[in-house]
């Protein structure tokens, strides 16, 4: 107690007039605390400001860049998570179109299609005026095979040959038809274009 005592009444007889900052351990020992304390808090204050304020910055841009891998992360896992069923469907749609690759007939085929519908005409008893293969019209990605078909029957046999003509195992499509009757009103004739179909590649490695 004597000691704080004569700390203060030293500090009391010190004139701040006095100081040295050359002979600083000549300073009252309470000024000397005061001086290095408020140094301390200096350097915490500039530390802070100078590197931990920078430190921060830097965690809220990395903060801001963990928010957004995560809703990149996110993303990716629902896309990924629907990859399996894309590839499945990707299959599926494979197998399908390889189903149709195989109903478009060849040059070699054709021949043997005229013969079909022939047969088809034929097997329901209508008498057949013309079946004639027409000038081939070229599309982007396929070559179409239009064929002109002139038939006479009754309508239930007309409609008959339409339907086997439909059912033929490779891919045939009906258009433009017409039908008028004959003098006699029993028989009917029709006119129908039917058009079948081969890719472009098959013509240019024929």
């Amino acid at each position: 107690m004597a000691e704080w005592q004569e700390l203060v009444e030293e500090l009391k007889s010190f004139d701040i007039g006095e100081l040295n900052v050359e002979n600083i351990g000549a300073w009252p020992l309470l000024v000397r605390v005061a001086v290095w304390v408020a140094v301390f808090v200096l350097c915490l204050a500039g530390g802070y400001f100078y590197v931990i304020a920078d430190l921060r910055v830097e965690l809220a841009g990395v903060e801001a860049k963990e928010v957004q891998l995560k809703q990149e992360f996110e993303k990716k896992a629902f896309k990924a998570a629907k990859l399996i069923p894309l590839k499945k469907q990707m299959a599926e749609m494979e197998e399908s179109f390889g189903i149709l690759l195989s109903q478009l007939p060849v040059d070699t085929e054709v021949p043997g299609l005229l013969e079909d519908m022939t047969e088809k005409a034929v097997s329901n008893g209508l008498e057949i005026s013309s079946i004639q293969l027409q000038r081939e019209r070229i599309q982007e990605f396929y070559v179409e095979l239009p064929i002109a078909i002139k038939v006479s029957g009754s309508y239930h046999d007309l409609a008959a040959f339409v339907s086997g003509i439909a059912g033929l195992p490779r891919i045939v499509t009906l258009h433009d038809y017409n039908i008028s009757s004959n003098k006699n009103q029993s028989q009917q004739s029709m006119s129908i274009t039917a058009k079948t179909y081969r890719y472009k590649d098959t013509e240019a490695g024929s």
